[in-house]
């Protein structure tokens, strides 16, 4: 496949250098994620097209960063297709309609064929997309190199499903893996370790603070994320959070109300 990185030019504190988005050339230009309509994203992707019409958009998940420029590309490429797994309370947000995917469809992209490959942790609808050819896979959200992934489970997170999904891809091995956020994975298997890894001494970390009385989310955030910036609490307590819902749908932890305990 004929790939080119197209920035989406949105830095911010949730999105570091901004979105990667990605260019698949030929027969049928495909764009991976919209990012969120910048100017700059929207000059390089037309440099990038060279004068072609855009035929579709594969958009990994609804959130924000990854969705919003949907509508801007749409008035700019008249007649682009857009597609993802539906999520019908975050999708009726945008200005465009989608087109449903699912777990296992085929979709022609560039010169070549794309699986489509369900992931949801990070969002139920999160999707990463497998070119089988060359064993590289657009992963979107499930990893990034050198930072972790937040599981927002208040806006539709499960540390449960992206756990499992961790493991799912690790199955599939891919040779090479493009993220929406920071620099190409070459040693996919290593670093979907080292996540998997880093969940699960987390949650060790955090059953111990509980066991000895340190039970709000808050208080939780304090000791594990000590000198962290306050723009950044919000999504720290939300990981939290996902980790102690997973200890409670375990049956290894349960809410009191203003507290949380081990069972």
């Amino acid at each position: 496949m004929d790939i080119t990185l197209v920035p989406g030019g949105n830095p911010g504190p949730y999105t570091g250098a901004g979105n990667n988005t990605y260019l698949i050339s030929g027969k049928i230009p495909t764009l991976l994620d919209a990012a969120t309509g910048e100017s700059s994203h929207l000059a390089e992707l037309a440099e990038a097209l060279a004068g072609q019409p855009l035929g579709q958009v594969l958009v990994s998940h609804a959130h924000q960063d990854h969705v919003d420029g949907c509508g801007q590309i749409a008035a700019r490429w008249p007649g682009t297709c857009f597609r993802k797994m539906l999520w019908p309370e975050r999708d009726c947000l945008q200005s465009v309609d989608f087109f449903s995917i699912s777990d296992g469809d085929l979709i022609p992209a560039g010169d070549g064929m794309l699986r489509v490959v369900h992931t949801p942790g990070h969002a139920p609808d999160h999707l990463c997309f497998l070119d089988e050819t060359t064993g590289t896979l657009f992963s979107a959200d499930l990893v990034v190199q050198g930072s972790s992934v937040v599981i927002p489970n208040s806006h539709g997170g499960s540390l449960t499903q992206y756990l499992a999904s961790l493991r799912r891809v690790l199955d599939i091995a891919p040779d090479r893996m493009l993220p929406a956020h920071g620099q190409a994975i070459d040693s996919p298997s290593e670093v979907l370790s080292t996540y998997l890894e880093h969940r699960l001494q987390r949650e060790t970390q955090i059953m111990a603070l509980v066991s000895v009385g340190v039970g709000s989310p808050d208080a939780l955030v304090q000791r594990l994320y000590p000198g962290i910036r306050a723009e950044l609490k919000p999504m720290a307590r939300e990981s939290v959070l996902a980790h102690l819902v997973k200890l409670q749908e375990e049956g290894r932890a349960r809410d009191d109300g203003e507290y949380w305990v081990l069972t």
